[in-house]
């Protein structure tokens, strides 16, 4: 069975400041390996760094998508048929729906570094999920691809 190309998918990579913090943070451990020699500075260096670099890589790392009739967010597997309207939230409204508004029952899919979100009722029945929250840059084509996902999913 072929799979069919995904009308979105997007990656939420961490922003190019946070790569210039590794940096930093190499040459903090460098500065607290240096009193035991060049080597072990060297060393508190590249590995400072580098591990910086595997948690940043990693949090940054997360890919949103519709393929195949489901959302798949970070970890989630949502089908497009489970899912109501989408509504496309600015960077106030983002920030108000990850904090007062929140419901603790919601799943969040939060990039701090992303000013626009979408918001996703859950419309099945069974799922305790009132809605999704999704970090993205894109929540107007999102919203489309979605729309189209749980027309695809109605019609068949």
């Amino acid at each position: 069975m072929q799979l069919s190309a995904a009308p979105y998918e997007e990656r939420l990579t961490a922003p190019r400041s946070w790569w210039f913090l590794c940096l930093l943070a190499g040459l903090s451990f460098a500065l607290i390996m240096l009193p035991f020699g060049t080597l072990p500075m060297l060393a508190g260096l590249a590995g400072g760094t580098a591990v910086a670099a595997v948690v940043v890589s990693a949090y940054g790392s997360v890919r949103i998508r519709v393929v195949n009739g489901h959302l798949i967010a970070g970890e989630a597997k949502i089908p497009a048929s489970a899912l109501g309207d989408a509504e496309v939230l600015d960077a106030e409204e983002a920030r108000a729906w990850r904090g007062p508004k929140a419901d603790p029952r919601a799943f969040m899919l939060l990039r701090a570094y992303v000013p626009g979100a979408l918001r996703v009722t859950v419309t099945d029945p069974q799922d305790p999920t009132p809605y999704v929250f999704l970090s993205t840059r894109e929540p107007e084509r999102l919203a489309r691809a979605l729309r189209a996902a749980r027309d695809g999913a109605d019609a068949s």
